[in-house]
């Protein structure tokens, strides 16, 4: 078994009872999304920032750089790095595995991940074995249509766009909850008056999700 990927932890209480793993975008870090944690105001959860493995990014000439898989153009028609994508979900069920030597039940899990990351959360959790408690995906895309499973088909879905997004458009954003809806997904769908990025709307309305799935005492 291969090592399990570097982490930025940080723990809202004494005993944590759920878990929150998030991955984040196309050449940053475990550390990019480490802030949003205090403004979301959820006692007792671990969450998880794990580091991307760096890679060639055919998009970026092939330039070395974090990211969850390979992207080779932002269109619709190109075909996913599948190979890269069940590299990641590898990586991340190993992550999710740990929380339950931990003690924390996969029903206690939620996957989240901001654009590419929120394209490898999709992946991984869509047709994850064990009942997760939630997947959120920001300013994202869903990379293939054909990997649900059946334990995770009532799990509730956040996703949350950018009405001016320049990398990820809108499009994208729209075509990934219609295809959700259309398997059957429970998927809050919110917009927000912004580019590539997050917005204390957005964050205010992760945690209302992160409560919905999570409920705090």
């Amino acid at each position: 078994m291969s090592q399990l990927l570097e982490t930025v932890e940080r723990v809202t209480g004494d005993q944590p009872d759920g878990a929150v793993i998030w991955l984040h975008g196309l050449g940053a870090d475990g550390n990019d999304f480490v802030p949003i944690v205090p403004e979301l105001g959820l006692k007792n959860l671990r969450f998880v920032f794990p580091h991307a493995p760096v890679r060639p990014v055919t998009l970026n000439n092939g330039m070395a750089m974090r990211a969850w898989f390979d992207i080779r153009d932002l269109t619709r028609e190109t075909l996913p790095d599948r190979e890269g994508l069940d590299q990641t979900a590898a990586e991340v069920t190993r992550l999710i595995q740990r929380e339950n030597e931990r003690g924390i039940d996969s029903s206690k899990i939620v996957i989240a991940g901001f654009s590419q990351g929120g394209a490898a959360a999709l992946y991984t959790a869509l047709p994850y074995a064990e009942k997760l408690a939630g997947i959120i995906g920001l300013s994202t895309w869903i990379p293939v249509r054909d990997n649900a499973g059946s334990v995770n088909s009532q799990t509730p879905i956040f996703l949350g766009h950018g009405n001016s997004d320049p990398i990820v458009n809108i499009s994208a954003g729209i075509a990934t909850r219609d295809a959700l809806v259309e398997q059957g997904y429970d998927v809050v769908w919110n917009t927000y008056p912004m580019e590539h990025a997050v917005c204390p709307q957005e964050i205010n309305d992760v945690a209302a999700f992160l409560h919905r799935v999570l409920p705090r005492g």
